[in-house]
This record gives C-alpha cells, structure tokens and sequence, in this order.
C-alpha cells in the first residue's frame, strides 16, 4: 500500500473511549468509505501516557468487579489489529504537540477521560482525613503515579457519594484483604494497607433518596456479599409515596435498582434479626450504614483533623428535586472520602468548559471549538467519552459516544480536499523519527504483552490469574526486554 493512500488518524487515550472509537472507525471506514469518496484504508495511532494501556478499565474502577476482564479482554482484542499502533508511555502536551500531530494525521480524537476529583466544597474540608476518591482509587488500583501507602488508622469512616465510585471506595473499606486478594490482581502494598484497615464502622450518605440514587444493579449485588459486614438501613429512607414509585417505574435500570435496594433492606432486617451477622449468617465485625436523604453540611474537626461529619435530613420529591428539612445529625467519623464526580483533564492547547467540565466542543457533538463562549470549530480536532461530555455514564455510554464522533469525523474528511488526506506529512514512519529524537521509547503492543505475560506469571505463582506491576520503571524494563 503507497503511505499515503490511506487515512492517518491520532487517538489521545488508550482507554475505553480511545479504544472503542479507533476500533468503530475502522469498521465504519470499511463499510461507508468509498460511498463517501474517503477509501476504506486508514492507520490509527493510539498514544497513552501511561506505560500501559486501558485506562479507566484498569485504574479507576475497584478491582474487585468482575466484569473488568471481560471488558479488558475486549479492548485488548482490539488492540491486536494491524492498522492500530500503540504508542503507550507519550504524554501529549509534553513529548509531542498538537501541530506536531497535525502535521503528521488527518484527525487527531481526544479521549482524554478523567482522573481528579471535584472539589467537595463544604467547611472542612481541608482537615486531615478528608480524601477525594480519585487519589483513593489510584492507590488500590496500583497507578503508576499514585500513593504507594494509605493511612486507614480510621476506625469510623464516612463516605460522601450517590454513585459507583462511592459504592466502589465504601466495599473497598469494608473488604477482607484476604478475600480481596484471592478474587483480584491488587498488588502486594494494596494488600498490606488493607490488612492493616482499622476500620470498623462505615456510613455512607447519599443526598437524594431510594429512587434517586445512581447505583448499578452490579454495585448493590457485590455490596450484598461482604463476608463479616453486617448492612445497616434506615426504614424511614424506604417510605416511598406512590408518585415516586410510579415515576421510578418509568426507567428500566432505575426500577431494577430501586427493586435491588428493596432486597437489600429485607438482607439488613435479616442481618438484624440473626444477631448482627454478614449475608452468610456469620457474626460480623464491621457495620455499615446507608444513609438516603442526607447531604453532609459541614465536616468537623480538632487540632486540624476530622472528628465528625454533620449531616441534614433531606426530603426528595417525585420529579428528583431535594429540599432540605433544617434537622441536622453529627456522625462521629476520622475520615471522610468523597465520590461526588470526577473532572475531566484540562489539555494544552485545547479550550476547557469549566461549567459542563469538559473540552470545548459544539454541541456536543465532539468537534473541538476555539472556546466554550466561542462556538468556532477547529477543524481536524475532535472529542470523546468524557473528555466531551464530562464524567457521567458507565464504560458502555462510550460506544455511543464513539459511534456519534466518529460520524463526524467521516463527515467532515469526506468534505475535505483530496479525500480527507490533508496532512503534508504522509510518512508513517515520521513520528516515530519524531519521538526517538526526542530520546522517547514508546511501548507498542507487543511491549504491554510482555508486562501482561509477566503479571499473569506473578498471579500464577501465589494461585491468581493476574498480578499488577505498579512501578512505571519495571513496567518500562518489562516492556523493552529483548
């Protein structure tokens, strides 16, 4: 094939977002490319800043779900595709610019994701203890940069959040390091920190009620079966009026999770009944709490630490609208954790709309713009997942999502000069020249096999499937091994 007769195409993001959309180009090139004058031929390089790829799917969600191998399984298929070229362990902005990429791909799709918190923004919240889920998550996810010790001398901890993030960090303080240890790839610092884990009683606050939550049904199942966790509820939470049910009715996921909680509140009354045991009959150690309709107010403190979290009553009517009552609660706690949702990573060179907290783009519909107020389309440069439309949805919102953009992106390259193909640079080979000037070694594909191989080596040693290689060095050395 001539080097430029195919479509050269850049990717920001090895994640779900960036893997899904390199992998629904190819095939919706392949099937409307010559109806749409572009030819059915292009080369997508995918550039990760991280030594591995996956993204989300390995650092941001509990390693102890069992559906991530399945999804990981999938993307890693579809990295295993001729015309998709990994470049893991190359920071855009950093080792390579966006008029470097221009010059070199016809389009360049950012799949940037998220990976800090939003700020919890109530009094207190600078003391020691207070922590943002997104820096919990990397340290017993393993990430690269993360921490590599975490303090869990708290023996009563509060977790702010009416989402999966939350019900992730909550399980995950509630865990046996044994159990989690067997059924996941956490590493050996994650499994002694949460041996050490001082703590014995959880409340987890949600400011809306039963029918407003955003829990999946996965999430409430895998909090069901916590050996040694006794589940706690309030009866008053689950007085549901008829306008409310009939409204929860209307949706499918939320009328299975609101039927899931209902079976969770006859497990807590059972739990009870027994003699405070955990979902096996067992006497349990550790409670946890589940609070609906209360929006914590003010985290309190001495000596510049967390002593407790005051909480207000809430009452949630039909349409979703909270009102506050004015009752106010204080829960003894020494930590507080918050999963009250991510924010997507600002990128040089691209405008950030700070209010719906993701990369300037009209409409929605992926196309990057001079600026939020400024609806100016910058031609060539697009986005997806949560860089364009912020942190909601699951990992599966992203196919729809890519499936939009990548419409677009064929669009707007069957309009342009000579079929799409308006990058003056047409070699393949240029931006690796590029990079190793720079004295920058990419990991491929075949270099995250070999730290794949090597984790799967170590899990088999101790009777796991998987173990994960955290230090960005070993995982550099792995890859690059002759």
């Amino acid at each position: 094939m001539a080097q430029d007769s195919e479509l050269r195409i850049a990717v920001i993001g090895a994640g779900p977002a960036g893997v899904y959309s390199s992998d629904i180009f190819l095939r919706q090139l392949k099937k409307l490319g010559d109806e749409l004058g572009v030819g059915t031929q292009a080369r997508i390089d995918l550039f990760e800043k991280l030594p591995v790829p996956f993204g989300l799917v390995r650092y941001g969600v509990a390693p102890d779900h069992p559906s991530i191998k399945f999804i990981a399984s999938a993307l890693e298929k579809t990295l295993d595709n001729p015309n998709i070229h990994l470049y893991c362990d190359v920071e855009f902005g950093k080792d390579v610019t966006i008029d470097e990429l221009l010059d070199r791909y016809d389009a360049v799709l950012f799949a940037t994701g998220a990976v800090k918190d939003k700020p919890l923004g109530l009094p207190g919240a600078d003391l020691d203890g207070v922590y943002g889920a997104a820096k919990f998550v990397e340290w017993y996810d393993g990430y690269p940069t993360g921490a590599r010790e975490w303090p869990l001398e708290a023996e009563e901890v509060a977790v702010i959040g009416g989402g999966n993030v939350a019900m992730d960090v909550a399980r995950e303080l509630m865990r046996n390091a044994d159990d989690l240890k067997e059924r996941t790839d956490i590493p050996d610092n994650v499994y002694e920190g949460i041996v050490k884990n001082k703590a014995k009683t959880l409340h987890l606050f949600i400011r809306r009620g039963v029918a407003q939550a955003k829990f999946s049904v996965q999430e409430l199942r895998e909090m069901e079966k916590l050996p040694g966790v006794q589940l706690i509820i309030n009866e008053d939470d689950f007085e549901l009026d008829d306008d409310t049910i009939e409204e929860a009715g209307k949706d499918k996921l939320t009328r299975q999770m609101v039927e899931e909680l209902f079976a969770i509140r006859e497990m807590a009354e059972d739990m009870e009944d027994d003699g405070d045991t955990d979902f096996e009959g067992n006497p349990a150690d550790r409670k946890y709490y589940i609070h609906f309709n209360s929006a914590p107010t003010e985290v309190l403190g001495e000596d510049g630490k967390v002593t407790a979290i005051r909480v207000e009553k809430t009452e949630t009517g039909a349409d979703g609208k909270m009102h506050r009552t004015g009752v106010f609660e204080e829960y003894p706690v020494q930590a507080v954790y918050h999963a009250i949702g991510y924010r997507p990573e600002e990128v040089t060179g691209i405008a950030y709309d700070a209010k719906g907290a993701h990369l300037a783009n009209a409409n929605g519909d992926g196309r990057i713009t001079v600026s939020a107020e400024d609806g100016e389309i910058r031609e060539r440069l697009y986005a997806t997942g949560w860089a364009k439309r912020g942190p909601v949805g699951l990992i599966g919102s992203t196919k729809s999502d890519a499936l939009l953009i990548v419409t677009n992106m064929l669009e707007d390259l069957a309009k342009a000069a000579e079929g799409g193909r308006v990058a003056p640079d047409r070699d393949p080979e240029s931006i690796d020249r590029l990079l190793e000037s720079r004295g920058i070694k990419p990991i491929d594909f075949a270099g995250w096999k070999r730290i794949d191989a090597f984790e799967r080596s170590e899990g088999a040693q101790e009777g796991r499937e998987h173990k994960k290689v955290i230090e960005p060095e070993q995982m550099r050395s792995l890859a690059h091994a002759e």
